[in-house]
């Protein structure tokens, strides 16, 4: 399964496994390529990111494009609230942050020889010290 796939199937589990943590009601997707978020509530403003990590839960988590996220930092956003969808063996947990300070975030460029060269990225570090909740476990 590449990226993609993956990343397709962890925000499927996540309409299905889990419910909006504001409201309780069901969450649904955003169209693809919609900046920032992955999923919404279907009855209130809730909107969060979804990340999904074949692997542990780990400190460190690949972001996404370095340039929509700057942007939105300086115009005085918040990073979005995020799952994160980890996957191994047999066991999988969700974790639900809901505040990322943006000094979490660092940002990298790809090499030139990269599929998307010179393209600007960031990473999540230090998410194993921010507060989140296990909102599944299996």
């Amino acid at each position: 399964m590449n990226k993609k796939e993956a990343g397709d199937t962890g925000e499927n589990e996540i309409i299905n496994l889990v419910h909006c943590p504001n409201c309780k009601k069901k969450l649904m997707l955003l169209p693809k390529n919609y900046p920032l978020v992955d999923v919404q509530c279907t009855s209130c403003v809730f909107r969060a990111q979804v990340k999904t990590i074949n692997g542990k839960p780990k400190d460190t988590l690949l972001g996404a494009g370095w340039d929509i996220i700057s942007k939105t930092l300086k115009s005085g956003y918040l990073v979005p609230a995020t799952f994160v969808n980890f996957k191994w063996d047999d066991s999988q947990e969700i974790r639900f942050y809901p505040f990322i300070p943006h000094i979490n975030l660092h940002n990298y460029q790809l090499s030139p020889t990269a599929k998307r060269a010179n393209y600007k990225m960031f990473l999540y570090k230090g998410m194993n010290n921010l507060p989140y909740f296990v909102v599944f476990k299996k």
